[in-house]
């Protein structure tokens, strides 16, 4: 039998590659469900292969060849368009990853943004919607999981004096975000007049965030003679905002847990402010201490750095319901996934369906940003790059 070089085997291979790239553009649905069964790539599904040069994937190559069919003026949803969505819907069912991006650092999705093509990006939007909350449940699980071999451990320290130092971890267990909660408060923070910044150069906010701020404090302080808590200070823009604010609540509490800022703010004299109680440490200690104190708030706004969903979730599911008054109002800082459009929508649907849960009704408010320019001069990271504010009120359900 005659060898098959490495190299023929590599073409072989691109040119199903390009198969599967055209058929998806083409909107080939027949083809594609051939290529599903017939080819097998060893890194990757069929429907997750990318073009060389473009970075497209199936799913890329379904969108962008829309693009004909959207004028100047309208995105007519044509036949084209509909069987993009079947064929969109197909590579999704089959196990297409919804967020991985081209040689533009775009995602499918972002394309369907770029060329205004609604009815696609909802498709694109819903499948990370999908995701986010199986991720969250799996999140879920794991903590249940841990907690329960924390139990077993415990156990078994009082039954033969180990501390399971030695047993086996699970590798996702221990793997540690880009920036935790730990590190920033250990971190040696920069502030100037327009920035607060951690010591590896990433922004904990931002001066730009004074609009957001001062509508979050209106919705939030809609009367005079109210109970507010804010977690979270920072450059302490929206504190500020409250105390200046013509409905000035009675008091005012504030959670801060990192010592350069606590050590700021005890500089500008808001430790002496009347009606200003600081609490200094994490929410997660100071929260149901204040609970258990029987403190009731009639307004709670939430603005923490480096801290997960999970940690967001916990607080809004556990905390605020045992702080909020029944006819209270709270609010946060919406800037999950900001970084691209998509993932705002996204986390938007997510929040709204976990607040649901925990029995909190949202209404959002669209908030106009200024032109964000020269704002990220020495920021490792542009942290905001959408173009509209959502500014959550959230509510107890009638």
């Amino acid at each position: 039998m005659a060898e098959v070089s490495v190299h023929a085997i590599g073409d072989v291979q691109q040119n199903h590659i390009t198969d599967v790239i055209r058929a998806s553009a083409e909107h080939n649905l027949k083809a594609l469900e051939k290529y599903v069964d017939e080819y097998s790539f060893p890194d990757c599904k069929v429907v997750d292969v990318q073009d060389p040069v473009t970075g497209y994937t199936p799913l890329h190559a379904a969108i962008a060849s829309c693009k004909s069919t959207v004028s100047a003026h309208e995105a007519v949803f044509s036949d084209k368009q509909d069987a993009a969505a079947s064929t969109i819907r197909f590579l999704l069912e089959n196990g297409a990853i919804w967020n991985q991006v081209d040689k533009n650092d775009e995602t499918p999705g972002c394309v369907a943004h770029r060329l205004s093509l609604p009815d696609l990006y909802q498709l694109m939007v819903d499948a990370g919607v999908r995701a986010e909350m199986i991720l969250n449940r799996l999140e879920e699980y794991d903590r249940m999981e841990d907690k329960d071999e924390d139990e077993d451990e415990e156990q078994k320290e009082n039954e033969d004096g180990t501390n399971g130092e030695n047993a086996d971890q699970d590798p996702a267990s221990t793997a540690q975000p880009e920036v935790n909660g730990s590190a920033y408060l250990s971190s040696a923070l920069s502030l100037s007049d327009d920035k607060l910044l951690d010591d590896q150069q990433n922004g904990v906010m931002m001066s730009w965030e004074s609009g957001i701020m001062q509508k979050s404090a209106d919705a939030l302080l809609h009367e005079p003679d109210l109970r507010i808590i804010n977690i979270g200070f920072g450059m302490g823009i929206i504190d500020s905002h409250i105390q200046t604010h013509s409905n000035r609540p009675t008091t005012h509490h504030i959670v801060e847990a990192h010592p350069d800022v606590l050590q700021k703010m005890k500089k500008d004299g808001w430790m002496d402010k009347p009606g200003v109680v600081v609490h200094s440490g994490k929410w997660q200690e100071v929260l149901p201490r204040l609970a258990a104190e029987g403190e009731m708030f009639d307004a709670i706004y939430f603005d923490t750095f480096a801290e997960s969903y999970s940690d967001f979730r916990q607080f809004f599911s556990e905390q605020v319901l045992s702080l909020l008054e029944e006819s209270g109002r709270w609010s946060y800082f919406n800037g999950m996934g900001a970084d691209r459009q998509i993932s705002y929508d996204i986390y938007q649907k997510v929040v709204e369906m976990d607040l649901f849960e925990a029995g909190f009704d949202v209404e959002w408010k669209d908030v106009d940003l200024p032109k964000l320019d020269q704002e990220w001069d020495g920021v490792r990271r542009k942290y905001w790059n959408v173009d509209h504010y959502r500014l959550p009120v959230c509510k107890f359900m009638d």
